[in-house]
């Protein structure tokens, strides 16, 4: 994927995960990168958030790659905090291309028992936070910018797009908000060459999931499950796709996410694209 070579990325929820994937793959094809994350814990939240060191590592990680990287702590419920961000980025390489607004948290009760904290915080990140970082964006992007370039923005979706699920509503609000953002700006932005389309994965190996909470919901029946106990044949893992995966890997997403922004996928707007091992045949 050559036509990469030289771009620039801006990426939130870059310090682990997904989003460090996202960059390093990214950065191996000649991109450098603008990345954030908040960099602690969330109160809501029941497994723990990325660090400092997180972020440093993804720095070190790119740098490896002989790429340049801009990196800062900062929350994406800040939106002047976010623009700080794009700003540096921009001054530091003087283009933008491709924006993914991967920050997202997970948090789980049934709605008679949702605090409002809880609804309110993961709104604020997993909505409201992609919003700011598309808006810091855009004045960047597009046949309209000083750089007078396209674009591509990749949000980053669920199965939970798709279908409603118990005990995470806003969970799947924000979900399915995406696909109505993107079908929106796909629109909006098309003719300004920015196109615009979500990534809708199963359970993908990362942190969100590979923590003792997520593993207990999955498995109440066992005191304390492990990843193993995940990975055996017929576990509730497994048995969730209709490719008998515990979850996918987080090269799978980020295969999409360069399909989508590489020339390959130069036509492809306002899609939400499964990568769910099966997930929404059950």
């Amino acid at each position: 994927m050559g036509d990469l070579e030289g771009k620039v990325a801006f990426i939130t929820g870059a310090a682990r995960g997904q989003g460090r994937n996202h960059a390093l793959r990214l950065a191996e094809r000649g991109v450098d990168i603008i990345a954030l994350d908040v960099n602690r814990s969330i109160d809501t939240v029941s497994y723990p958030g990325p660090d400092a060191e997180d972020l440093a590592e993804t720095v070190r990680l790119v740098e490896a790659l002989d790429r340049r990287i801009v990196a800062v702590e900062a929350d994406v419920r800040d939106p002047d905090a976010v623009r700080s961000v794009v700003e540096e980025g921009i001054e530091t390489f003087g283009r933008l291309d491709i924006v993914i607004p991967n920050a997202g948290i997970a948090s789980v009760a049934s709605a008679r028992e949702m605090s409002d904290a809880m609804w309110h915080e993961l709104i604020d990140i997993n909505l409201n936070g992609t919003w700011h970082a598309i808006s810091a964006s855009l004045p960047h992007m597009g046949l309209s910018s000083p750089g007078g370039r396209g674009g591509s923005i990749v949000l980053i979706g669920s199965v939970a797009s798709f279908k409603g699920m118990a005990n995470i509503v806003h969970y799947v609000a924000t979900k399915h908000a995406m696909v109505g953002i993107a079908k929106s700006l796909a629109f909006e932005l098309g003719p300004d060459h920015i196109r615009v389309n979500v990534i809708c994965p199963t359970n993908v190996d990362t942190p969100m999931v590979q923590n003792a909470f997520t593993r207990k919901l999955f498995m109440p029946d066992v005191e304390n499950p492990t990843r193993e106990d995940a990975e055996r044949e017929g576990s509730p893992h497994r048995q969730a796709n209709a490719i008998p995966v515990p979850w996918i890997d987080p090269d799978d997403t980020t295969n999409a996410m360069l399909f989508l922004v590489s020339d390959t996928g130069r036509y492809v707007t306002g899609t939400a694209i499964p990568v769910d091992a099966g997930f929404l045949t059950k």
